[in-house]
């Protein structure tokens, strides 16, 4: 039996938990992917209750729009690099876990390393490549896959790829065998999130993480279970296995490998320049160059700069419009301008310089603030 340790002491009190739920916590190694909305409250509530290893894995900075949700951030800590500010956060909440620390983007050419390494992952990612690369990683790999959306008001928890039996293992394709078109799914930028969501659709994510460790309670698995924070309405739905989305798993790591996920969902940025803030900066000052606010009128926050606007939804009917050779595109978040900019692209060719600013005018935003600091 392992030394009694007073910060899992009620823990041990649960007659069905104990010593022995205890220890397989500190034995497991769970990955998150992704320290934003969801992931905060997951590796929150996984560091309090002892896992033994939690890596995770973000490339993004904490920015301001951040702190309504992402509750491991600070005012302090805008501009540095989640994962990391996470990490120390993670170490002083819990100084006997071992945290793992992947500064980067999961892309197919590291996550079989990277996720070969861990017992379970937790997916909190925000986009369809990173969604059907971490499930088919996952599928091949077999790990168990712990599933986390929101949008707007309403959640999403599943459980894949746990069953026994190989043949009966749900997974993310057989919810979604393809991934939707770019311009038909909204990101909580564009359409808003309230705050405390991601907190109880991330700590859900944790207690199926822990019932699975542990053996404890019924698991989400092949489940589907939607909440509504308006109503709390909540429906647990089957997900039925669909044959047919086997074929559209890699075969193998190499094949995995070779996969581009942005590519496979519609987001290739082929001959379109993603522009810094400052390089943006410097692009607009030109007489000749056309730059677009490709938001819906009176969107905020406003801007100060020369530039016209047209929204998104009437880009291809104003396409006329587009006399000169340069033109620069921005919006919120950088999600609709890079769709712009494709289409754009698809329409003009090589017969025009496109370009959009990455990260949107948020990002601007932040990093004017943070110089004049």
């Amino acid at each position: 039996m392992e030394k009694y340790n007073e910060r899992y002491a009620r823990h041990y009190a649960l007659s069905d938990f104990g010593f022995e739920g205890q220890q397989k916590m500190m034995e497991a190694k769970v990955l998150v992917i992704g320290a934003g909305g969801l992931g905060c409250p997951v590796l929150q509530y996984l560091s309090a209750a002892g896992i033994g290893v939690i890596g995770i894995v973000d490339h993004d900075h904490v920015s301001l729009s951040n702190l309504q949700r992402q509750t491991l951030y600070t005012t302090d800590d805008i501009g540095k690099q989640k994962s990391e500010v996470a990490a120390s956060r993670l170490a002083l909440m819990n100084p006997e876990n071992e945290i793992v620390n992947y500064s980067i983007e999961l892309t197919s050419n590291n996550a079989w390393k990277i996720i070969s390494e861990y017992d379970i992952v937790v997916d909190c990612t925000d986009n369809f490549a990173s969604r059907y690369l971490i499930n088919d990683a996952c599928v091949l790999l077999n790990k168990p896959l712990i599933f986390g959306a929101i949008y707007k008001y309403e959640g999403q928890v599943a459980v894949f790829n746990l069953s026994s039996e190989k043949k009966d293992r749900v997974h993310y394709r057989h919810l979604f065998p393809e991934s939707p078109k770019p311009d038909d799914v909204q990101n909580c930028n564009d359409v808003g999130v309230l705050g405390v969501l991601p907190g109880m659709i991330g700590m859900m994510q944790a207690n199926e993480v822990i019932k699975i460790i542990t053996g404890l309670g019924e698991v989400l698995d092949g489940k589907l279970l939607t909440f509504n924070m308006l109503t709390y309405e909540t429906y647990i739905l089957d997900i039925s296995i669909e044959q047919s989305a086997e074929n559209l798993i890699p075969n193998n790591r190499k094949t995995f490998e070779a996969t581009d996920y942005s590519i496979l969902c519609g987001i290739s940025k082929t001959n379109i320049n993603d522009l810094s803030p400052d390089h943006f900066t410097a692009m607009i000052s030109f007489d000749d160059t056309l730059t677009i606010d490709v938001r819906e009128l009176n969107e905020l926050p406003a801007v100060d700069f020369k530039h016209i606007q047209i929204p998104l939804s009437q880009l291809n009917e104003r396409l006329s419009e587009l006399k000169t050779f340069n033109i620069v595109l921005f919006c919120q978040s950088g999600k609709r301008s890079l769709k712009a900019a494709e289409i754009l692209m698809n329409h003009f060719g090589d017969t025009k310089k496109i370009s959009h600013l990455k990260g949107g005018i948020t990002a601007f935003k932040q990093e004017k603030n943070e110089q004049k600091d």
